[in-house]
């Protein structure tokens, strides 16, 4: 799964401890790309759209449960499932408190290295001697979710594609002959997939312009460094017939406190006592348009991992995953939802395989 990838990185950079699960070749260095929104499925639906990505040897990788960028990055850069590291989604309930965290915005009262207490793979690399990099945008450096899944590195703000090629060439660079670990993020993919769909003109222009980034990257590398490209998450594509109107849909929010997640995976937390009752209302109403469970199920066939005590409550009480081309929404409370194309989160194929490609590398640095 991508909780293995970076684990595997340090394992090929000599780290002891650590595993090569995915059999990745052999490097002095490697850059890691994370296309936010690259969907196993999508990509090799259009292979036209992405001839150099095409090109590469890979395999998919399975995102976390959720399928969304809190929970597979934290996951990516802790080697970590959700139910570990404690980021079970977009907006996820703060414990003793009717309030959500929005894992993106993040809460200016919450302490993200409480929140997430574990050592990301940036730290431990940094402490084995790997010269390790994350090149993002600048507004991301002291973000909630960068100091909780990405902070144990050098941070290095870019936000057009030159400077994230610049930068990352400027990484290995300064690295010299230490091993090297660059992490680089791209968010055009996914936020023109939510605005547009991934079915639309605009959508499969911007991926041949993610192709274009990966090649461009790939030439920049040092001979002895291997470029792997990853994404956190697929999505599908929505339209009106399928929008499902939690508010108005009958007995659906009886019995409910706070609904958080989002529109493909909702976290529902009910009052003391009702999540079985809460759990079979949504099951009947939604039938075969959702998967519906309580914590305790969801639990027990893995959603989220092994999960921590710190964890459980932030996990709803019922959690709902749509399934086919459905979303949950709440109009009055996150009405721009209503107004996405494409969305993610579930546990279909389309959402949570995610490639692992490989521009390995060619030779000694130099």
């Amino acid at each position: 799964s991508l909780v293995d990838l970076l684990p595997s990185v340090l394992a090929r950079l000599g780290v002891a401890g650590e595993l090569d699960v995915l059999g990745l070749p052999p490097a002095q260095g490697y850059c890691v790309l994370l296309v936010d929104g690259l969907g196993w499925t999508q990509l090799r639906a259009h292979p036209g759209a992405a001839p150099f990505l095409s090109s590469l040897p890979g395999r998919s990788l399975t995102s976390p449960v959720p399928s969304t960028t809190a929970a597979s990055i934290t996951s990516l850069g802790t080697g970590l499932p959700p139910g570990r590291h404690g980021l079970v989604g977009y907006q996820s309930r703060i414990p003793g408190t009717t309030s959500l965290l929005n894992a993106l915005d993040w809460d200016a009262s919450i302490d993200p290295a409480t929140y997430q207490p574990y050592p990301d793979v940036f730290a431990r690399a940094t402490r084995e001697g790997i010269a390790a990099t994350v090149v993002s945008k600048r507004r991301f450096a002291t973000s909630g979710l960068t100091r909780a899944a990405l902070s144990g590195g050098t941070y290095r703000g870019a936000d057009t594609v030159g400077e994230r090629v610049a930068a990352v060439d400027a990484a290995f660079t300064e690295a010299g002959e230490q091993p090297a670990l660059v992490y680089a993020y791209d968010s055009d993919l996914d936020s023109t997939g939510h605005q547009h769909g991934p079915r639309s003109a605009e959508w499969y222009a911007q991926l041949r312009a993610t192709d274009a980034l990966a090649e461009q990257l790939a030439d920049s590398l040092p001979s002895d460094v291997t470029l792997l490209v990853t994404g956190d998450h697929g999505m599908v594509h929505v339209d009106a017939a399928h929008q499902i109107d939690v508010e108005a849909e009958s007995g659906l929010t009886d019995d409910v406190v706070l609904v958080g997640g989002e529109a493909r995976f909702r976290h529902v937390y009910t009052r003391d006592g009702a999540a079985d009752d809460v759990a079979a209302r949504w099951a009947e109403r939604l039938a075969d348009r959702a998967l519906v469970r309580t914590r305790d199920q969801a639990r027990a066939e893995g959603w989220f991992g092994p999960v921590d005590e710190r964890v459980v409550p932030r996990i709803g009480d019922v959690v709902a995953a749509a399934l086919g081309r459905y979303v949950l929404l709440l109009p009055s409370v996150w009405p721009r939802e209503s107004r996405m194309r494409g969305h993610h989160g579930s546990l279909t194929e389309d959402e949570m395989l995610v490639p692992c490609l490989a521009a390995a590398a060619d030779g000694a640095r130099g």
